[in-house]
This record gives structure tokens, sequence and C-alpha cells, in this order.
């Protein structure tokens, strides 16, 4: 592995491209530190380090959202609106078609994307900076100022988007991606300070400790073995003659990931209980208020909720992700079978009843993932250091991308790759 390493360095085309990474990191993370101006800091602290939901968002934008930073909103309107055009995509005749058109198509989906960005972006901001204004929060109550601070934070997120097409363009990994990274990474140093400082003033003792140690790396060993689990369904190809040449003759397989949706639904069930909770926070009503208490971040209402819906969305994903008949109908087209299952709809019908069950799986995986830090602090008497979840899904999954990255540009000039 240290030998692997070390190759990285040896190259002149990948050691620029981590530099140019790393670069881009700290930019991001001086960013992080830069206020917006005219707020006061005291307010924002009190409405968003109160931890649940707002502390896991904060986790996010990497402790930009408790300074309200010009990165506040991190790139979260970002991936909303990859999210949202990945959905249009499935039921709009014309993004469909620009889905299937190759690289040109590809630049359109972006260039929409880039442009729902900056509407969503303004309009997350322009709501955050209302309910500041509400809160007593702003120096100026005056409706610019509310513009102006909407302006900045969005102007911010747009400065985190193209910085995460330059790291995708000109350094390693997905750019995008590594940003959500680098601002979950850099807040683990803080949970180790609190766990030492628990251990210094005797709130918990070695022995729970230890007990969070290990919990925290079963939890990423089973992370890494169900993200790179697979089901592979054997696939073969028919022999057939084009002119003097004969193609096929070959076997390969079908792999259908266990946990095919990724975050995603984790992401859209956070979003539809957080509504209620966000709600109150910036209305003064009594009814919205008790609402809000059964959906406070933990409660059992929250987290049987949070389950079900990852089950839910989790299925609506993957269906939506997969076309399983075009699957079908291309590997026909190129005479390729599933052993014992004629081509067409009855292999479409097989590989629907396989990625079904494959899919329950997936659910409870991230079901379980999910809710799990709900009950790391009563297991191991530690508050206060959120571990597992979405962002523990994240990290181990840019993580395994960006090192095949790594893997595939040492192995095209080594015989020694990143990983034995």
């Amino acid at each position: 592995m240290l030998e692997g390493l070390s190759n990285i360095f040896k190259i002149t085309e990948l050691r620029n491209k981590v530099a140019y990474t790393l670069l881009m990191f700290i930019v991001f993370r001086a960013g992080v530190h830069i206020p917006v101006p005219g707020v006061d800091a005291s307010v924002i602290e009190s409405l968003f380090t109160s931890g649940g939901l707002f502390g896991l968002l904060d986790l996010f934008a990497g402790g930009a959202l408790s300074k309200f930073s010009i990165f506040a909103m991190s790139i979260t309107p970002y991936i909303n609106a990859s999210i949202i055009m990945q959905l249009l995509t499935a039921v709009v005749p014309t993004f469909e078609q620009w889905s299937k058109d190759g690289e040109d198509g590809r630049k359109k989906i972006a260039k929409v994307t880039r442009y729902g960005t900056v509407v969503l972006g303004f309009v997350q901001a322009f709501g955050m900076s209302y309910a500041l204004r509400a809160n007593s929060a702003l120096i100026d109550n005056s409706f610019l100022s509310v513009i102006v601070i909407a302006i900045i934070l969005t102007a911010g997120t747009c400065l985190l988007m193209w910085i995460g097409e330059q790291i995708t363009a000109y350094g390693i990994g997905n750019g995008i991606s590594l940003i959500i990274f680098a601002g979950i990474v850099a807040r683990f140093p803080s949970g180790f300070s609190t766990i030492y400082e628990y251990l210094q003033v005797g709130t918990i003792n070695i022995f729970q400790a230890i007990l969070f140690a290990i919990i925290a790396v079963a939890m990423i060993v089973f992370v890494i073995a169900v993200t790179q689990g697979q089901r592979r369904i054997p696939i073969q190809y028919a022999k057939r003659v084009v002119g003097r040449k004969m193609y096929g003759g070959h076997s390969t397989f079908l792999p259908l990931k266990v946990n095919q949706a990724g975050v995603i639904p984790i992401i859209f069930a956070s979003s539809v209980l957080m509504f209620p909770v966000t709600l109150a926070q910036f209305v003064q009503v009594d009814w919205v208020r008790t609402l809000a208490n059964y959906f406070t971040w933990g409660t059992p209402l929250q987290t049987v909720l949070y389950a079900v819906l990852i089950f839910i969305f989790t299925y609506f994903y993957t269906a939506i992700s997969i076309n399983i008949t075009d699957m079908a109908d291309n590997m026909k087209k190129y005479g390729g079978f599933i052993p014992g299952i004629r081509p067409g709809k009855p292999t479409a019908d097989y590989v629907d009843r396989v990625m079904t069950r494959i899919t329950f799986a997936g659910a409870l995986f991230l079901a379980l993932v999910a809710i799990l830090p709900n009950f790391i602090g009563g297991i191991t008497g530690i508050e206060g250091v959120y571990f597992g979840g979405t962002a523990l899904l994240i990290v181990v999954g840019v993580a395994l991308d960006t090192m095949q990255q790594v893997e595939s540009l040492v192995l095209t000039r080594h015989y020694k790759g990143f990983v034995k």
C-alpha cells in the first residue's frame, strides 16, 4: 500500500492532478471562514448549532453554515438541481434524448443543471435571508439587505460549483463529490477533540471510547462491503458472422449493485422530514411547533418514518435510474442472452425480479446506516459526536471512487497499481 502511494508521486501528471485538487481544497476551506456581512453571528449560532438536522447540514457544509460564511449553502442547490434533472430525464422526452446523444447531450444537460443551480440557489438563499430577518439576525433589517445577502450566498454556491467542475476537469476524482467529502472530513478533528475532552473531564471512560471506535470501524467495513456488493447475472453472446469476420461467442455478466440508489433515498427522506422542523424554526405558530416536536431528530416517530421513507425512495429511485426494458432490448439487439432465459420480455422480467430482491437488501442497508447514529449515543454514552448515516456513505463512496480513478491512472504507467 505504501509502495503504491509512493508511485503516485513518481508520475508527473498524477502528481499535478493531486496538487491541483489540494489547491482547490484550500480555496474551499478559506471560503468557509469568510463570513457574510451584515449578519449577527450569535443569533446564527443559536439557530444552527443546536444539533439535529441543522447540525447535520452544518456537517455537510464543513462548518460553513454555523459560521454563515459565503459557502453556507454548500453545494446543496447543485445537488438538488442534478437530482431534479435526473428525474426529468425519465419523464421529459427532450431531456431523455439529450441523455442518449453522447457528449453533446451531456453538455446540454450540464448547462441546464447550472442554470437550475442558480435559480434554486437564489430561492434557497432568499428564504434563509428572509428567515434570518424574521429572527432579528440581520444587523440591517431592510429588504435590500436581504437581497444582498441572498446574492452573496448564491454567488458562493456558484463558486463552489465552478471549483467542483475545475477539480473534475484538471484534478483527480469527481469535484462536486470531493467538495462534500472535504467538508465532512474537515469536521472529524473536532469530533476527536470532543471525545478527548470527554475523557479528560471524566464524562466518559476509556472503555466507552474503545467501544465507539469498534462500532465506527465495523460500520466502515460494513458500508464498504455493501457499497462494493454486486449481483452478477451471467450473459452469453451468440456468434455471428459479419462479412469475413466472426463476432460474439464470449461470456460476460450484468452487474447489479446492491446499493444502486446510493445516498439519494436518504437525502429525499431527510428533506421530507426536515420541512416541519425547519418551518417551526421560523414560524411563530403553536400548532406548527407542537407538530415539529414529533419530528425532532431522534424521536421514535421520526426514526420510524425515516426508515419507511428510505425504503420507499430506494425503490422509487432505483426504478427511474435503471431502464430494465431498454437493457433487455439492447442485450437482444447485440445477440446477448441470459442462459436459460429467452431474450426480450422474459429477460426483462427476470432482471426486474432479481433487481427487486437485491433492492430490498439495499433499502434495508440504507435504513440501518441512516438510523444507527440515533442509537450510537445511547450505546456508547458519547453524545454530541455524529458518526454514520449519509456522511459515512458519502465519505466511503467518494474515497472508493477516487481510489479507483487513481488506480486506473497508475496502472496505465506502472504494472503495480494503487491496490494489490
